[in-house]
């Protein structure tokens, strides 16, 4: 038989992929957390390779007993790092899960995509699928280049996740295109341009449609968390009452000097292209939402969650974690957004996990919400929700964006991928369960509150950590969080 191309491979996915209930006649999954991002970016992501652990929450769909799951990850985890996930199986014995669960590594640490590591290793490849249902079976990634794809194709396993031929529409300039084919109102900004004299024409003709703006933001086209975003001072420019030609020069020596993550940032604008956007203030009061959602096969566009985006770092963009729920007061408009932009993916041949980023401002009574960005791909606040659905057996109501507990309870979470702090450098996983179990903050289905963990390869070496608090009220939840962190930096 002729082998399939990535498209053919992904018609055989049905709707029924994502169903981890009782009866569903599972399908065997395997998990390839591989970060396909530029590589000068992935280098400013601290123990980046132990990122791949924040996917082991799919270890939770072994919760159906008919579940099988092959995980592959560049080096080998700790017994005690999947255990811990295992653990929180609600109903299934750790030794059930353990038997339907294979491990692989690369037994490589570099800075590089898992999909390029497998893909140079092609007797790996055939252990792997000897360890699966070929008809039945499908690749999870975190995100999907065309390493991935490539991936597919060798293994000839359908992926689940968005064609890379449509990446485009996950960058800066094609979230705009989509946000103004759904109608969504988004900052005024520029069209991608790929060159420095470009991208200063760009910023002259933005101040020129808005003179008395005080800050921009450029924008790498295919940036990450905040991490290809450099902001632009305008207002101690004074570009009110200077010539045109003195604007363009005071802008020209501004972007010179700025203060953009990527050091190499001027060669990325030639290579990816940018756009500068108006960063918006004012208000008496800012937030940075999300909505998180899904298309399954066939198309349906599902909503998962709504979060509110904790940034930080240098230019104030940096993802750093997040809390759930959004705010009531614009969480429906979120949920429209979800599914609009979910409804035009989909028609465009998306697949799997999308979300919007947004940004809030509270002006007297009322919010105004604005669209930023589409990620066609999982992200920071997939692996907290992942948890929390699976743990408590619970669902988003998709009316209110509530997410509600088989009993009835509402639940909350604040998660973080970036705990770091150098007291914890040393702490081994052992140390933490002991010590997060010890002051009874551990995740307790009883209690239907606490925390759980993730990166925890990162915690020895790197004194970093990743967490989701999860409480009856979102005071519970961060009360969890505050306790939990004060118990891990704090301990004497």
């Amino acid at each position: 038989m002729p082998a399939q191309s990535f498209r053919q491979l992904q018609q055989q996915l049905s709707a029924d992929v994502d169903d981890v209930t009782a009866a569903a006649d599972a399908w065997d999954v395997l998990v390839v957390p591989s970060l396909n991002l530029d590589a000068q970016q992935i280098k400013l992501v601290t123990g980046v390779h132990h990122y791949e652990e924040r996917q082991l929450f799919e270890l939770i769909r072994l919760r159906q007993p008919k579940a099988r799951m092959v995980f592959v990850s560049s080096k080998l985890l700790p017994e005690l790092v999947v255990d811990s996930v295992l653990e929180l199986l609600p109903g299934v014995p750790i030794s059930h899960a353990r038997q339907r669960l294979k491990l692989f590594d690369t037994d490589d640490a570099s800075p590089r995509p898992l999909a390029e590591k497998l893909l140079e290793r092609p007797r790996l490849l055939q252990r792997i699928r000897q360890s699966l249902r070929l008809e039945r079976s499908f690749i999870s990634c975190f995100n999907v280049g065309a390493l991935e794809r490539d991936l597919s194709e060798a293994l000839q396993l359908p992926l689940l996740g968005t064609d890379p031929a449509l990446a485009w529409w996950g960058t800066k300039a094609g979230s705009r295109e989509l946000f103004r084919r759904c109608a969504l109102p988004h900052p005024d900004g520029s069209p991608l341009v790929q060159g420095f004299s470009d991208l200063v024409e760009a910023c002259l003709e933005l101040v020129g449609r808005q003179p008395r703006l005080k800050r921009a933001v450029v924008k790498l086209n295919e940036g990450f968390s905040g991490e290809g975003n450099g902001p632009l001072e305008l207002d101690a420019l004074q570009l009110e009452d200077c010539s045109e030609s003195e604007r363009r020069s005071r802008l020209q020596v501004a972007l010179e000097r700025l203060p953009m993550p990527a050091s190499d940032w001027r060669a990325l604008l030639q290579q990816q292209g940018a756009l500068v956007e108006a960063w918006l203030s004012g208000g008496e009061e800012l937030s940075s939402p999300s909505v998180q959602g899904m298309i399954h096969p066939g198309g349906r566009v599902e909503v998962l969650s709504t979060h509110e985006q904790l940034l930080g770092g240098p230019s104030g963009q940096t993802y750093l974690g997040c809390q759930f729920p959004a705010r009531e007061a614009y969480r429906r408009d979120l949920q429209r957004w979800g599914q609009a932009v979910g409804a035009e993916l989909a028609g465009l041949g998306a697949l799997d996990h999308f979300s919007v980023d947004g940004l809030a401002r509270r002006i007297g009574g009322d919010w105004d919400l604005q669209a930023i960005e589409v990620n066609l791909r999982k992200g920071g606040t997939t692996h907290p929700m992942q948890a929390l659905r699976y743990l408590s057996n619970g669902s988003l109501c998709q009316d209110s964006g509530r997410f509600l507990s088989p009993t009835g309870s509402e639940l909350h979470y604040k998660a973080t991928d970036n705990l770091s702090d150098p007291r914890m450098q040393g702490l081994l996983p052992m140390d933490l369960i002991d010590l997060v179990a010890g002051a009874g903050l551990h995740y307790d289905a009883l209690s239907e509150s606490g925390s759980v963990f993730h990166l925890l390869g990162c915690l020895s070496e790197h004194g970093k950590l990743g967490m989701t608090c999860i409480g009856r009220s979102a005071a519970e939840a961060e009360q969890v969080y505050a306790r939990t962190k004060a118990e891990l930096l704090d301990r004497r």
